[in-house]
């Protein structure tokens, strides 16, 4: 079905593996249109419970964006080019309703490191390094780098990082709070299906609803008090909120089914 994306489903858990490991997973033009499919499968199926973003092979979960597809731009074909992509999947994994992981293996850098920031969190492997090297070109992150860095590690870590073009690695990046758990390789796909797992048993409304929230918080939506109000009363209307209070008074666990 995908040329640069390798998908399996298993137990309610959606892997996309970008897979171009020749090329340490280097997002061209081909990959981020199939991952914007792919993302929107993430939305649509409703076997998918929550999804992981990973790499192919042992040394890259996406090393950069493909610099030779950017020779030539013009200044409107360049905004043209980060507009495509934030849209179609930087900012739609950032809403998605359902948890969107990624598992860095190895090197995520420029539009890699943009891309896992974009998931609702990173676990990474030891061998994992993180960094926005796009100064080195003269360029800037374009797929929401500069927003997102500093909304994770703060304003003057990210300044730092952005303008020397330098990379941290996995345990400095979970210092930093940018990635949540570092795992040997080895277990890192498992332990983030682990992590999975445990969101799955919980209720799929409110889950949607926490990411909406935090979301909010994030972008410093000055709203984002009263909708969280809004979305809590929201959930009073669900099944799902009376199968939950209803278990807990009864001592059982909860059998979500999001509704």
């Amino acid at each position: 079905m995908y040329q640069t994306l390798l998908t399996e489903l298993q137990n309610g858990t959606y892997v996309i593996t970008i897979n171009r490991p020749d090329k340490l997973n280097a997002l061209n033009k081909d990959v981020i249109e199939e991952l914007s499919h792919a993302i929107d499968e993430v939305y649509k199926n409703p076997e998918i419970k929550a999804a992981i973003l990973t790499g192919a092979g042992e040394k890259a979960f996406v090393a950069g964006a493909d610099i030779s597809e950017f020779t030539g731009l013009s200044k409107e074909a360049g905004v043209e080019l980060a507009y495509k992509g934030q849209k179609n999947v930087f900012d739609k994994i950032e809403n998605a309703p359902k948890p969107i992981v990624a598992a860095v293996n190895g090197f995520a850098l420029g539009g890699g490191c943009e891309l896992a920031m974009s998931c609702h969190f990173r676990i990474a492997s030891e061998n994992a390094k993180f960094g926005q090297p796009e100064v080195n070109l003269g360029l800037i992150p374009g797929y929401g780098g500069t927003q997102r860095l500093t909304q994770l590690i703060g304003k003057g870590k990210a300044m730092e990082l952005m303008m020397t073009g330098d990379m941290v690695g996995a345990d400095d990046a979970k210092a930093l709070g940018l990635v949540n758990h570092v795992f040997p390789l080895a277990e890192l796909l498992g332990k983030t299906k682990d992590i999975l797992q445990k969101i799955q048993g919980k209720a799929p409304l409110a889950i949607a609803k926490i990411i909406a929230c935090v979301n909010d918080a994030a972008h410093g939506e000055k709203d984002g008090f009263v909708n969280e109000i809004k979305r809590f009363g929201e959930c009073f209307a669900t099944e799902d909120m009376r199968e939950g209070t209803n278990a807990f008074l009864e001592k059982r666990k909860a059998t979500f089914k999001g509704k």
